[in-house]
């Protein structure tokens, strides 16, 4: 019969999620979704989930044809938080990079070492590995 198998049905369903999850790119972390959010956005999932979000903590929320399509982190997958302009990566939870402060004092000080430390620090900023705060 035709349809029989409605395969277009699983086709779409895994292109919708190679679509969330190819670029993940996250609005932020919320609890509740959002009041008109957009095809193609993407939220993780707080640890306390209301509404359509229920029962999905921890989780990514994306937005597809006007649903939500809620996947599963795996352990060291990573996402630009977009709210933060920072990445998170999950491992037993959604982490943020921690930032590191320039060293200062001490009884020696070495210009050279301290000016390599800062351009390190400059630079992993910049690739956005670390906060800029």
């Amino acid at each position: 019969m035709v349809g029989q198998a409605q395969k277009e049905f699983t086709v779409n369903e895994a292109l919708a999620r190679l679509d969330g999850l190819l670029h993940p790119a996250v609005a932020g972390e919320a609890d509740a979704p959002p009041g008109a959010p957009a095809d193609g956005e993407c939220w993780i999932v707080g640890a306390a989930p209301t509404g359509d979000w229920q029962g999905e903590a921890g989780a990514l929320a994306c937005r597809q044809a006007g649903n939500w399509l809620f996947v599963a982190p795996q352990a060291g997958m990573r996402v630009f938080d977009t709210a933060l302009s920072a990445y998170r990566v999950y491992e037993n939870g959604w982490s943020l990079p921690v930032a590191v402060a320039a060293p200062t004092g001490g009884a020696v000080e070495d210009a050279a070492a301290r000016a390599a430390i800062a351009a390190l620090i400059a630079a992993l900023i910049e690739a956005r590995i670390l906060p800029a705060t």
